[in-house]
């Protein structure tokens, strides 16, 4: 906001010149209207300055205004912010010495809100505010991408839990979302949360008794044809949409972590 005051020939006209956030200069049609020394009501005036062609939100724009009354309170009253071409031609219309006073003020008005300097200036804060905006934005979406990738990696995980699939598989989408692991962190961090058996041998990789009581793991086993002649058995630990769904729950927490 910018509060000027001009000199003109005849004297000084303390009007305050305010700007809207299109940067467009603008007053008070009160302010106007008291300086003009006008005798009829301010509203009934302004209808009628109304009928020369001014248009609501174009021209002007109608506000609320606090003022004060004798028992030392407030009461609401309408104003109007106008802009300097409304203004200009309504102290044409006026045709009196006060209106030739505040239009030779608005011209000047005019002609220092159009110098190259002034021009300049509202373009800077224009690219500014626009600046602004866009940091704004960048903000927002990136708020929006933290709370999103969880829902991505969910729905990974719901998309592939019709079916048991490789802890490999699920260690790779986990990856592919944001949290840092691989097959084999993936493994030990099963291994050392009590999901899969730690101890060496042959059970090692294993579901525990508890992750396969709650439908975590299903064991997938093949039989294997050797050379020889012998048959032999491989069992292979395979995630179940429940347990997708449940490791995916239990990370989430990591991947806010990695990204605050």
């Amino acid at each position: 906001m910018s509060n000027l005051v001009v000199a003109t020939n005849e004297n000084i006209i303390p009007i305050k010149i305010e700007v809207n956030e299109s940067q467009e200069p603008i007053l008070s049609g009160r302010e106007l209207h008291e300086f003009l020394e006008i005798k009829t009501p301010y509203k009934k005036w302004f209808d009628r300055m109304k009928e020369y062609g001014f248009e609501e939100n174009i021209d002007f724009c109608t506000v609320g205004q606090k003022s004060p009354i004798a028992n030392g309170g407030y009461q609401e009253v309408i104003n109007h912010a106008i802009k300097l071409d409304m203004a200009k031609e309504i102290a044409m219309i006026q045709r009196s010495e006060k209106g030739k006073q505040a239009r030779k003020y608005f011209l000047q008005i005019e002609k220092d809100w159009n110098s190259p300097e002034k021009v300049m200036a509202r373009a800077l804060i224009l690219a500014n505010k626009k600046i602004d905006n866009l940091n704004l934005v960048n903000e927002k979406l990136q708020i929006e991408n933290k709370e999103l990738k969880p829902k991505a990696i969910f729905a990974d995980s719901v998309s592939a839990s019709h079916t048991s699939i490789l802890v490999g598989e699920l260690a790779k989408i986990l990856k592919q979302n944001g949290i840092d692991t691989g097959q084999k962190r993936f493994f030990e961090w099963l291994r050392n949360n009590g999901y899969l058996i730690k101890r060496k041998g042959a059970d090692c990789n294993m579901p525990t008794q508890k992750s396969m009581e709650q439908g975590l793991f299903e064991i997938k086993e093949t039989t294997i044809n050797h050379s020889d002649g012998h048959i032999s058995i491989s069992k292979t630990p395979k995630v179940t949409g429940k347990g997708q769904v449940y490791f995916i729950n239990k990370l989430k927490p990591m991947l806010a972590i990695s990204e605050a």
